[in-house]
């Protein structure tokens, strides 16, 4: 819909997403100059708005192969930003890479992630809410990776704590590792409060750093962070952190193949805004790189349809907590950036552009 009232393609309100267009002058002219990442700031800008902005994002996923003739699609190497080689998720930047999102504030992601500060995927089963789903999620992860009482686990990827907690207290003796100097302080400050710091505690490392030997090693949603670059050493540590017959359990967001292929070094509004330096996998890379590390899958969930409600919990409560986002010190740009993200994420997984799976793996002998 444009200023004057407009609907481009008739009046179709009724059947399909709107988007409001306040300033198409401005607005073409960033989507021109800088593409998609022009129409994402052209958001943040104000120049046009959606009142079902998930459901719109959702159309434009799901003509994604088609929005760009096929004659065309060998030229978007030409066409389409690098990521900067700063953002590279090697040793010397994947800090910097972390701090940038997960270090913004422990207070901006209380706001509205669930009281077990877990930021990602939940599972739902029947009459679930979120923080049951949550619950739900981390419990299956834990019995797929054979979690038990004694069970010596390594967590690649922390978050604020919660899996570590929740394994504890099956009796599990926990190391858990992150870049991210805020999620370490939380998630230990937590565990402590809890009464299981004895057995769980949280380091500050990159997980190439990792040593020793475990039964069993869970990773959540950390593997997006790993860049594809990096997709054989993130499963060669797997698999050497792993004692023969040892099981690992990785919850991942991936992409078809093929456009895991021919995206993983675009430069997109998401790592420009969100995530500096990631990439997300394939299903297919992430199995033929396992078995490289002599790792053998024997499970395999995918819960996007999880992630859709998921994401939109997280908005709706983002968008409930805008005056105490504002007393955190975050401007309405940040506000309007966040709920792009979120409901962009959200559009992405309705398309079935985007999944997310459970994986089991086991190590069955002894790898180099």
């Amino acid at each position: 819909m444009l200023p004057d009232g407009q609907v481009l393609g008739g009046d179709q309100r009724t059947s399909a997403p709107t988007m409001t267009i306040h300033d198409p002058t401005t607005m073409m002219r960033r989507i021109g100059t800088a593409g998609m990442i022009g129409f994402g700031e052209s958001y943040l800008a104000g120049e046009w708005d959606s009142d079902e902005l998930a459901l719109l994002i959702e159309q434009f996923a799901r003509g994604v192969e088609i929005l760009v003739p096929r004659p065309l699609h060998a030229l978007r190497a030409l066409v389409l930003q690098r990521q900067p080689s700063a953002d590279r998720p090697d040793r010397a930047h994947s800090r910097s890479n972390v701090e940038r999102h997960y270090d913004l504030s422990n207070d901006l992601f209380a706001s509205f992630l669930d009281e077990t500060m877990s930021y990602s995927s939940a599972l739902y089963g029947p009459g679930d809410d979120l923080l049951a789903a949550q619950r739900r999620k981390m419990d299956r992860l834990l019995d797929e990776a054979g979690v038990t009482g004694n069970t010596e686990l390594l967590e690649i990827g922390s978050g604020w704590g919660g899996s570590a907690l929740r394994a504890a207290r099956r009796g599990a003796v926990v190391r858990s590792i992150t870049l991210s100097e805020q999620q370490q302080e939380w998630a230990n400050t937590m565990l402590a409060a809890e009464g299981v710091s004895t057995a769980a505690h949280v380091d500050l490392l990159d997980y190439r750093d990792a040593e020793g030997r475990y039964d069993a090693v869970v990773s959540v949603e950390m593997i997006e962070a790993v860049g594809l670059d990096f997709l054989d050493t993130y499963f060669a540590k797997i698999a050497s952190a792993l004692r023969p017959g040892g099981r690992a359990a990785i919850q991942a967001i991936v992409i078809p193949h093929h456009r895991a292929l021919t995206t993983q070094h675009t430069y997109t509004w998401i790592h420009k805004y969100i995530f500096p330096g990631g990439a997300l996998p394939s299903v297919r890379l992430i199995t033929e790189s396992a078995a490289k590390a002599g790792l053998r899958v024997t499970g395999d969930l995918a819960l996007g349809d999880s992630y859709v409600r998921t994401l939109d919990t997280w908005a709706n409560s983002f968008a409930e907590k805008a005056s105490h986002v504002d007393d955190l010190g975050f401007d309405e740009t940040f506000r309007r950036m966040w709920d792009f993200y979120l409901r962009y994420s959200e559009g992405g997984f309705r398309a079935g552009y985007l999944d997310v799976h459970q994986i089991t793996l086991v190590r069955d002998k002894e790898t180099a």
